[in-house]
């Protein structure tokens, strides 16, 4: 075997949804900040992420990360989320299969019951509480980004559908958010394909009628995913909801998705839904969940914002190493539009 790459990798999970860690084969790459250095992995070493998540060693629902040495020197450690058509701010998903990594392969000391990390991501300071007992992760709990509405109940056209009313948001991720049930879905593992097909479509005419960006970071724009939202119902003293995600090139999350979460409850809390403090449980299309709250609110900008926490488990699946062989036709992986769409 003569590899001219390798690089190390733990599968994970959270929730349903794969976000492998890259744990070795990137020792670190130029930039003052974590956005600095995701910038400089995509315009310079953009071959890594073809190489781990298109075929034919990846596929369409899987992300990795790759952990870094923090700029932050009060930071635990860095990280870059890479996803099939970009380089995301922040993913609640994947920050939740980093801090499980870190602490259940030994690359960070694991204290019991709890331990508290700073993990440094391309969107800011992530605040991680972690349950741990008899060495595994049980549950982590992360304190997202500021995050805010940018537009409620707007009409956008879109081909097919006519008028679909949108709100938009910013969780560390830029969302669409439209009503499953107004739109004939009910959010079932049965419809995935379809949703996908019309979440596109959707996604196409929100970026095409609507302003969505950061007004802190021009870089941030456009949105990244499409929401479908199930109806919110009180239950044993919590909110609680389904959604299913429509996720970059097509394809839904299979976690609630932390970031959706977040935009989720900026969304309710502007829209009065929701009190901070109150217990929102969203369910994923495939029945995992995550539980959240609002726990501040601030300003971003002149915005109205929320802080909120995410809490959810991820599961260790393998450790293998990927590795690129010279005469490999494929170094930085293939798509074929059959399931790439």
């Amino acid at each position: 075997m003569r590899w001219t790459r390798t690089f190390t990798v733990v599968g994970c999970h959270a929730e349903g949804e794969v976000g492998n860690v890259i744990t070795g084969g990137v020792m670190d790459v130029p930039g003052s900040t974590m956005f600095e250095k995701k910038e400089y992995l995509e315009r310079h070493m953009d071959d890594i992420r073809g190489l781990v998540l298109f075929e034919p060693r990846g596929a369409p629902y899987v992300n990795a990360n790759i952990i870094l040495p923090p700029c932050d020197p009060t930071a635990d450690l860095g990280y870059v989320i890479l996803e099939s058509t970009e380089y995301p701010p922040m993913s609640g998903s994947n920050t939740i299969c980093v801090a499980t990594v870190a602490l259940e392969t030994g690359m960070l000391p694991m204290r019991e019951p709890e331990t508290r990390l700073r993990m440094e991501a391309p969107a800011g300071m992530i605040e991680v509480r972690c349950a741990c007992e008899n060495g595994k992760v049980r549950q982590v709990e992360f304190t997202n980004v500021p995050a805010f509405a940018l537009h409620l109940d707007v009409p956008v056209e879109v081909e097919g559908l006519g008028t679909v009313g949108v709100d938009t948001s910013y969780g560390g991720m830029t969302f669409a958010h439209v009503n499953a049930r107004a739109l004939g879905f009910a959010v079932t593992p049965d419809e995935a394909h379809q949703m996908s097909l019309v979440g596109q479509r959707i996604k196409k005419a929100v970026n095409e009628q609507l302003e969505v960006v950061h007004p802190e970071n021009p870089k941030i724009r456009d949105v990244s995913n499409v929401i479908f939202e199930g109806p919110l119902e009180r239950i044993d003293g919590r909110v609680e909801s389904i959604n299913g995600t429509v996720c970059l090139h097509g394809r839904l999350d299979r976690s609630p998705t932390g970031t959706g979460t977040t935009g989720r409850l900026a969304v309710m809390s502007a829209k009065k839904q929701i009190s901070k403090g109150e217990l929102f449980r969203n369910k994923s299309i495939i029945g995992t969940h995550f539980d959240s709250r609002v726990i501040a609110n601030t300003r971003v900008e002149g915005l109205d914002a929320v802080v909120v926490t995410i809490a959810g488990q991820a599961w260790i699946t393998s450790v293998g190493q990927y590795g690129l062989d010279p005469t490999d036709p494929y170094p930085r992986g293939h798509r074929l539009s059959d399931v790439w769409f």
